[in-house]
């Protein structure tokens, strides 16, 4: 594997370019306003999200969020995270939610693992964020010393890169995911990757992970710090055993919490509430609404 400032090398973004963000009113609800967003991207074409914001001055946090991509979900892309960010909007922060590469229009799945669809789209959103970083922190209202990331799944993988390569983030939260790609794909006690071990042969693996090696997080999680990290999972999701993912845990470099929930991929209110407190300890809200953040329906 190359070495991490190898690696880290390819996260790299060019000086921006332009006058930043563009943004459309969408609604407003109570204490927040609510903005369609469109940026250059660094690799290609223009990235569409959210931008949701308190409707009062202040200085404010700053919170990615990264979303799921889980097919046949309605909310496969920024819609997973929009009525939690309302809530901590009216709190006082500026979130922004953008789609992921491969749910924007006129993408379709390239079923073939090895043409790297996938770490591809993971490079390109990693470099995004780090654009919408430098767009979000030159506002006025945007507190560059309390940012934090949300991702869940493939999005918590590209959070774990960032948690190497972007010191600007000092907080993230990672739902969903295993942080050692080959111990991820090698685990003998998952019987569906074993098969399909068995199905694409080895030379096809040896020859993926040594094209895209940063589909890999580990050499990015060992470079968390000084970042702190949170890690979420759910104890019936059976593509990520409790054992594996634990194991992942050790080669975080920073500050780390790990908890496991009666659930599955998509988590649950517990979850929701346990980040909702422990992202108020790291950005420094007074109050939160925790009783609307429990209220939101579940992932589906």
């Amino acid at each position: 594997m190359p070495a991490f400032d190898e690696l880290s090398r390819k996260f790299q973004n060019d000086p921006i370019q332009g006058h930043g963000m563009d943004l459309r009113p969408v609604s407003e609800r109570q204490g927040v306003r609510v903005f369609a967003s469109s940026f250059a991207s660094p690799v290609s074409g223009r990235v569409p999200g959210v931008l949701v914001m308190p409707d009062r001055p202040g200085r404010f946090p700053v919170i990615l969020f990264g979303h799921w991509m889980m097919a046949g979900s309605p909310m496969r892309n920024h819609t997973e995270f929009l009525e939690e960010a309302i809530v901590y909007a009216r709190a006082g922060a500026l979130c922004l939610l953008l789609d992921t590469p491969l749910v924007r229009e006129g993408v379709t799945e390239d079923p073939d693992f090895t043409h790297g669809q996938e770490p591809k789209a993971a490079l390109q959103m990693a470099r995004e964020w780090r654009r919408a970083l430098d767009i979000l922190l030159a506002r006025k209202d945007a507190d560059a010393t309390r940012v934090a990331y949300v991702g869940h799944s493939f999005s918590a993988g590209v959070g774990a890169k960032l948690a190497g390569v972007e010191k600007r983030i000092q907080s993230f939260v990672l739902m969903a995911n295993t942080y050692s790609l080959r111990e991820f794909i090698y685990d003998d006690q998952n019987a569906e990757l074993k098969a399909w071990r068995g199905k694409v042969g080895e030379t096809a693996i040896q020859t993926y992970l040594r094209q895209f090696p940063w589909d890999d997080s580990l050499p990015f999680v060992r470079h968390a710090a000084p970042s702190a990290v949170f890690l979420q999972n759910g104890r019936s999701d059976t593509d990520l055993p409790e054992s594996t993912v634990r194991k992942s845990l050790e080669y975080f470099s920073g500050p780390k919490r790990i908890e496991f929930y009666d659930a599955g991929h998509a988590l649950d209110s517990a979850a929701r509430l346990d980040r909702a407190r422990w992202l108020q300890s790291r950005l420094g809200w007074k109050t939160l609404d925790l009783n609307a953040l429990a209220s939101i329906p579940p992932l589906r």
